[in-house]
């Protein structure tokens, strides 16, 4: 099991792979297959990664058709997901389409196929930020992103290839290779924008473009005047809200003075601000509680009960941001796709970036390190002329929610709607972002979309107003309590329990075998949570590193196996020599018996440790790690015993010349069968 953790760890070919003689713009490698239970096709599309390049290598990008389960099914669907920085492989409501329409999946170059863009150098910046949007780790953040812009060049990337337009031709391609006419877009948040460039390039492939959370050009940040305005039509809400209206009298002015004077600590515990800041507008989003924890009630509950003296929430929120946003994208097809809008953010932080509104600048720092990353990550010459919104006839539907903090349906309304001769908005009221469209009364949704697609009508009618509930059923403050309660009963625990082995002469075998088994898991969670609880008050930078995780569990884990391999001591050992009778061995001074193991076991545990955090990310790499911290232990140990029984005397005799002849009975005559002795 050590070496399976091993070999996880170690890299791994990607699993789409460019078959040997395949050409560019070849569909390759079909075969029927299931998605979400639905019949399918499953293929291989190769593509160039460099398209202006001649002489480019090909890349491979994974391809699914969903069947139409419906006969005589019209235009199919190709999808298109958000991000930037995702893959575009998941699409649980596809098979609300399906009844119609074929609904076909592309994987993104970057995010998907042959080459991925990662950037563990960015992870590990992220994973060690006292604040995710402070200046040091925006620094930090800025020169990851050069590095892994240097290296994936000099592995043989050509960044230049990855880019929205480029993506826009591999989608073409899969339409011709599957031998479609004309196609239906359905896209969401980021992926809005590949299909605005779909339409400008190849508009006669499109029948119909629906577009759900709308994100017009230069937007890939925040707009710090419509935020404002949406605490604004918050407050409003809050306001006519029994419960909310309680708590505060003006919302966005409680919002404002609480985060003038942000609460630095909970208890001993401190809040990282920029983590606070950023986590709430992502927070923002989502008003339904499809995206609980993370939507706009549980927000805002955070940021009233901090106004009241308790900040909980805030510390729940900035240590949910250190453990999820590192890992959240694939970083390099992420900084790729948001190089479109260099222009936009340049002229931003060329303005000074942030006016002085309620949440501040920490998103939009966080996602473009202060302005940095448009000078670390190199954006395509592709770019050149999509950077604007252009005028379209394709038919065009563009869905959007009221109070979407991501993308404002009011910036679709003003930059996009009037380059859409063909386009009409549906905006639907206290809706969020793309998640609240899928999630909230999925049959009016349904409706919404089949009209369109099938018709080319627009059928709303289905919807009814909404009214956004204040009272969440999971809080920050909750959340909170719960980590430390777990985190802090969980260390409490594992120090009783060393305590109590070490105190103990020994254990019977079958009790040490299964305290060698539950007690390292109990001590290595115990250490690593009591770890983390102590450098997160006295080294914020740090308490989310897998180095914390690595050396607390390998050393708790360790001594709990040690503990629990002891002999009882003080007590003759049994050791049988061959045809003997039973003789007791002096018993092993305490000693001897303890003085390796102490080495031994921490020893392996902390490289089973080790080798069980290169297996996985984030905390799925801690539980690995505390996998490998177990078994290395218990590997140690049973190495070590075997080793010390091997040079003990009773092994020694084994095969020694006193098993020739069999031993005297009392009375002379030799042991075995024979009158008298059955």
């Amino acid at each position: 099991m050590t070496a399976g953790l091993v070999y996880l760890g170690l890299p791994k070919g990607s699993r789409t792979e460019v078959p040997e003689g395949a050409r560019a713009d070849q569909l390759t490698a079909v075969q029927a297959c299931t998605y979400l239970d639905l019949a399918a096709d499953c293929g291989t599309l190769v593509v160039p990664e460099n398209r202006r390049n001649p002489a480019s290598k090909l890349i491979a990008l994974p391809v699914v058709r969903v069947r139409a389960t419906g006969a005589n099914p019209a235009e199919p669907i190709f999808r298109l997901g958000g991000g930037p920085g995702k893959s575009n492989m998941s699409f649980p409501a596809a098979s609300r389409l399906a009844a119609r329409h074929d609904v076909v999946l592309v994987g993104y170059r970057g995010a998907d196929g042959s080459a991925v863009l990662d950037c563990p150098e960015v992870v590990s910046a992220l994973r060690s930020s006292a604040d995710l949007a402070g200046e040091e780790s925006s620094r930090r953040y800025g020169d990851a992103f050069a590095g892994c812009a240097r290296r994936l060049t000099e592995e043989g990337h050509d960044l230049g290839g990855y880019s929205l337009p480029q993506r826009v031709d591999d989608l073409e391609a899969a339409r011709r290779a599957l031998g479609y006419g004309r196609i239906d877009l359905i896209s969401e948040s980021a992926g809005t924008r590949t299909a605005m460039i779909y339409a400008w390039r190849h508009p006669r492939s499109i029948h119909r473009s629906a577009m759900i959370a709308v994100n017009p050009p230069g937007h890939y940040l925040w707009d710090p005047a419509v935020t404002d305005d949406q605490l604004g039509h918050y407050a409003g809400l809050c306001a006519k809200d029994a419960g909310c209206a309680a708590r505060t009298g003006d919302l966005a002015a409680s919002m404002r003075a609480t985060s003038a004077d942000m609460p630095r600590r909970w208890g001993p515990l401190p809040i990282k601000e920029g983590n606070v800041r950023a986590a709430t507008l992502w927070g923002m989003f989502h008003t339904t509680e499809a995206a609980a924890p993370l939507n706009a009630p549980t927000m805002i509950d955070a940021w009233l009960s901090a106004a009241g003296g308790d900040p909980s929430g805030f510390w729940a929120m900035s240590v949910l941001a250190d453990l999820t946003f590192p890992q959240s994208f694939v970083w390099g097809e992420s900084a790729a796709s948001g190089a479109i809008d260099a222009p936009a953010v340049n002229a931003y932080y060329a303005r000074g970036g942030d006016p002085g509104s309620i949440l501040g600048n920490a998103a939009s720092d966080f996602l473009w390190g202060g302005g940095r990353l448009t000078k670390a990550w190199p954006a395509s010459p592709d770019y050149s002329g999509y950077q604007q919104v252009r005028p379209t006839d394709v038919e065009t539907l563009m869905i959007g929610g009221t109070v979407d903090f991501s993308t404002p349906a009011q910036v679709a309304t003003d930059e996009l709607l009037p380059a859409l001769p063909n386009g009409r908005q549906v905006v639907l009221a206290e809706l969020g972002h793309s998640a609240d469209f899928w999630a909230y009364r999925p049959e009016a949704g349904d409706r919404l979309l089949g009209a369109f697609f099938d018709r080319g009508e627009v059928d709303d009618s289905l919807y009814a107003p909404r009214k956004v509930n204040f009272t969440s059923s999971i809080t920050m403050s909750g959340i909170a309590w719960l980590l430390v309660g777990v985190m802090g009963g969980f260390a409490l625990i594992a120090v009783v329990l060393l305590v109590w082995m070490g105190r103990r002469s020994g254990f019977t075998p079958r009790a040490g075998a299964w305290l060698r088994v539950v007690a390292p898991v109990v001590a290595g969670l115990g250490g690593w949570f009591l770890s983390v609880l102590v450098a997160a008050s006295l080294w914020p930078a740090w308490y989310g590193s897998p180095v914390v995780a690595v050396v607390s569990m390998g050393v708790a884990a360790g001594l709990a196996v040690h503990l629990a391999c002891d002999r009882p001591t003080g007590q003759p050992r049994p050791v049988r020599r061959l045809g003997s009778a039973r003789r007791l061995s002096p018993a092993r001074r305490p000693g001897s018996v303890r003085r390796p193991g102490l080495v031994v076991a921490p020893a392996g545990s902390l490289l089973g440790a080790w080798l069980g955090s290169l297996a996985a990310e984030g905390i799925t790499g801690a539980l690995t790690a505390l996998v490998g911290a177990v078994l290395a232990a218990n590997l140690a140990v049973l190495v070590l015993a075997i080793a010390r029984d091997g040079s003990s005397s009773g092994i020694r005799d084994l095969g020694s010349a006193s098993e020739t002849a069999p031993p005297e009975s009392p009375s002379g005559v030799a042991s075995g069968h024979g009158p008298g002795n059955p």
